[in-house]
């Protein structure tokens, strides 16, 4: 497909989206009667597509559009105006989002279909930096990554999918938490909601009341035997073959992880200067990814 093409289908999905939700037109309402030469629908074409063609920071999708598109978006304002336009449009990416996550489900492949569950960090700052940064404070705090072994300052993901055969799993619903939040907790508190049948998760996810809980609503969860702390053996009625076992069926969750990053670079939000700016980077990235599901499988 040529890339013209793609980018006047995403501007007229956008539209369409505009024309679904009208609040979306309405929440720049102002005093001001002069509106904006360049629109919202072409300000977030441009970030999904600047994605779509890998760049993945505001920067260098600017400097992309200004230098071959620029006779496609001839208002396209200054680079500070562009960062800030973006930024006033955070009611508007959960919207899209919530679309894009609809049109992937189905309702034929989901049901009892095994789920996986887990969570990416999303780093602000690292290592050291990780204890004095104080950006987006209200969303963002320190935790710390046991896959990378280092602690940072940054929000995580939480994402439950449904198992597809040689497919990455199908987005049934995601959350974004403070880094130093627990994972059990969702559970608990049914902001992650597993549908009947066999969740496969790791460590963090093993506890008794909540599989008993998840149990009474037609859930399974299934997490790698545990060993405690200097035990080099398992205890009596665990093994190492199960472990193994959940760790490969729990793969593809891994695998759209990496997925993510690939496309869009979501882990790395070093260069965020504010709470809107992590907001733009999370659900602007994960929008741009679920449109790739969605419409270039």
């Amino acid at each position: 497909m040529e890339i013209e093409t793609q980018l006047i289908q995403l501007y007229l999905w956008v539209c369409a989206m505009y024309d679904k939700h009208p609040t979306l037109k309405y929440q720049r309402w102002s005093n001001n009667p002069t509106e904006p030469r360049l629109s919202d629908p072409e300000l977030i074409t441009m970030y999904v597509f600047g994605h779509l063609q890998e760049r993945f920071t505001r920067r260098t999708m600017y400097r992309y559009f200004k230098q071959h598109w620029g006779g496609w978006f001839p208002d396209l304002p200054s680079y500070q105006a562009f960062c800030r336009r973006l930024n006033q449009l955070e009611e508007v990416w959960p919207v899209l989002l919530g679309e894009l996550l609809l049109r992937l489900k189905n309702p034929g492949t989901t049901d009892l279909a095994d789920q996986v569950l887990d969570s990416l960090p999303i780093m602000l700052a690292v290592r050291g930096r990780s204890s004095h940064a104080k950006v987006a404070h209200d969303q963002a705090d320190k935790g710390y990554c046991d896959a990378k072994k280092i602690w940072y300052h940054g929000v995580k993901l939480h994402l439950l999918g449904a198992r597809q055969y040689h497919h990455l799993p199908l987005p049934l619903s995601l959350c974004l938490t403070e880094a130093s939040r627990h994972d059990l907790p969702l559970l608990k508190q049914q902001v992650v909601v597993p549908l009947p049948g066999v969740v496969f998760a790791d460590k963090a996810y093993q506890d008794h009341t909540t599989r008993d809980l998840l149990a009474t609503h037609g859930t399974i969860i299934c997490t790698p035997d545990k060993k405690e702390k200097g035990q080099t053996t398992y205890q009596v009625g665990q093994s190492g073959v199960w472990s193994r076992f959940v760790s490969a069926m729990r793969q593809p969750i891994e695998s759209i992880f990496n997925w993510l990053i690939e496309k869009t670079d979501i882990q790395n939000a070093a260069k965020v200067r504010s709470s809107a700016g992590l907001h733009l980077h999370c659900y602007g990235k994960l929008t741009a990814a679920f449109y790739l599901l969605c419409f270039y499988p």
